[in-house]
């Protein structure tokens, strides 16, 4: 990447800003926003590759899209790069007017051959998030042909069936969908990689600000983007990598960061007691949840799927775990997506789960396991399912392990019960109905593997519902087939979703206008400023 200027950059800087700050007035720089939080999980800064919650975050500050929506109400779609569109009478062809007079950071206009070679490029690159695109229809053979350029500032889409509308812009607004600077990209190409690695560990954008330096497992350096329509407040935004919680506390109460990002209950409740921070929090399209695989010949009775969903203590998981950080949710569709139920009607009734159990022929209970990952929460959330088991007869033995240990196992189908999360790929119903309520092929050697089959699950009709409703265009309609999707799932599928997540952050009483949305992509510092 290029130079930092050394007040910005240098090792010696990041590695001791707490000490130094600290010293002369524990105050980050009045034009810098510096943040405390766990940005290991970076593995590529191409918004092509991006899947993971803190690159996402990271490419949604720096990039933009055809297309976003109203981080307050997400049913209101708005264009960014896009100026309009319109879709045929078909329903399979949309065309989009691009705005004109928009520049990347480099300085070259934004026009419709950037968009289109950035939608092909994910296209053809087929990395992890370009399913998103890829489920219209489009694959390395004949996106070139269904993606086009029609004018200096036009291109069309044709998907190959008559989607919901709203399902289809949804997906553009995902961080495959952003756009990037074709001109840079190309001049950065090798041997014909449509420059992927150099993108990897650079920046090719138009948002708010540009990506000046990332470190990995240290830090990452946000810098102005002076081209970008709304000048961000702030001259740039430091992530720095702090694993620890407590030493997350520490800089933020001493003035040495500005956000700290990983707090656990306990510690902010501790900082809300401190007139100089603030907490602020959103919930997330994210749930908790158990999987149970109905290889396990116990867990595929329809009897024990159900008694366990009865020996969950979610208030009490809600109440202290997970105190600030979730809220009792049930339903696989999030709240504030189209179609979600808001019901919970599962709660812990260990008479009501022994009944259940003596009708599946387990009047004494079980022995099973449940793969879980090593952090603080979700172990802490295990062991509280371990001991509300137990008082109906079913022994759970925790096997440990690191995120890529457990999820190997899991998606290899090697679990019996497996506690874990799931994020929303972009803001439909159908991104989590897709995988919880729909699996085309339940053999081994499956091509596509949602968490229904990951589990072993069929779910027999409720695939071709799932289907339907992507297809359905009137939003009531649609909305009821999703209803139906989740109620189906909440009576039988093999899932105990349990919480929806809610992020917390603790400020520093001068920030303001950090924005944390629905999904991580929206978490936003564009307008974030310190008074």
């Amino acid at each position: 990447m290029k130079m930092l200027p050394k007040f910005l950059l240098s090792a010696a800087l990041v590695a001791t800003m707490a000490t130094s700050f600290s010293a002369v007035q524990a105050a980050t720089p009045p034009d810098t926003l510096v943040q405390a939080w766990q940005i290991d999980d970076i593995i590529s800064l191409d918004p092509a590759e991006i899947f993971e919650f803190s690159a996402s975050e990271l490419a949604g500050n720096t990039y933009e899209r055809l297309i976003n929506y109203d981080v307050k109400d997400v049913s209101k779609i708005y264009g960014e790069v896009a100026e309009s569109w319109t879709v045929s009478d078909d329903g399979k062809t949309y065309t989009f007017k691009i705005r004109q007079n928009k520049k990347f950071a480099s300085g070259n206009p934004v026009t419709a051959e950037d968009v289109v070679f950035s939608l092909q490029r994910a296209v053809l690159l087929d990395k992890s998030p370009a399913f998103i695109l890829g489920q219209f229809g489009f694959d390395k053979n004949n996106v070139k042909d269904k993606i086009k350029q029609t004018g200096p500032y036009e291109l069309t889409m044709e998907v190959d069936k008559p989607y919901a509308p709203t399902f289809v812009l949804y997906c553009l607004t995902s961080t495959v969908a952003s756009v990037v600077d074709k001109k840079l990209v190309l001049q950065n190409e090798k041997d014909g990689d449509l420059g992927y690695n150099w993108l990897k560990t650079h920046y090719a954008g138009s948002g708010p600000f540009s990506i000046r330096d990332w470190k990995a497992n240290e830090v990452v350096v946000l810098e102005r983007n002076p081209n970008y329509d709304k000048k961000a407040p702030l001259a740039r935004v430091i992530y720095r990598h702090i694993k620890e919680t407590a030493t997350q506390r520490l800089l933020l109460e001493k003035g040495d960061v500005d956000i700290a990002r990983n707090l656990n209950p306990e510690e902010l409740t501790a900082v809300s007691k401190n007139p100089d921070i603030k907490i602020d929090s959103a919930p997330k399209g994210t749930v908790y949840y158990l999987g149970l695989n109905q290889k396990n010949p116990n867990l595929a009775k329809p009897e024990v799927r159900k008694a366990l969903k009865y020996l969950v203590d979610y208030s009490a998981i809600a109440d202290t775990i997970m105190k600030s950080k979730g809220e009792v949710h049930q339903a696989f569709l999030p709240k504030g997506y189209l179609g979600a139920i808001n019901d919970n009607p599962y709660k812990l009734d260990v008479a009501k789960a022994k009944e259940l159990l003596e009708k599946a022929g387990l009047k004494d209970g079980f022995t099973v396991t449940m793969d879980t990952r090593s952090t603080p929460d979700v172990t802490g959330i295990a062991q509280a399912i371990q001991s509300t088991f137990a008082q109906a007869g079913v022994k759970l033995e925790l096997i440990p392990g690191d995120n890529k240990q457990t999820l190997t196992r899991y998606r290899a189908r090697q679990h019996d019960i497996y506690i874990g999360q799931w994020g929303s790929d972009y803001q439909d119903p159908n991104s989590n109905a897709d995988t919880f309520a729909a699996n085309d092929d339940n053999s081994d050697n499956a091509k596509a593997k949602p968490l229904a089959w990951r589990n072993a699950w069929d779910p027999g009709p409720l695939t071709a519902k799932t289907r339907a409703a992507v297809m359905e265009r009137d939003a009531e309609k649609r909305a009821q087939m999703y209803k139906e999707l989740q109620q189906a799932v909440l009576d039988d599928g093999p899932f105990i979703v349990f919480l929806q997540q809610i992020e917390v952050a603790a400020e520093r009483k001068n920030v303001d206008g950090f924005v944390m949305g629905p999904s991580f992509d929206t978490n936003s510092v564009a307008q974030a400023k310190k008074n």
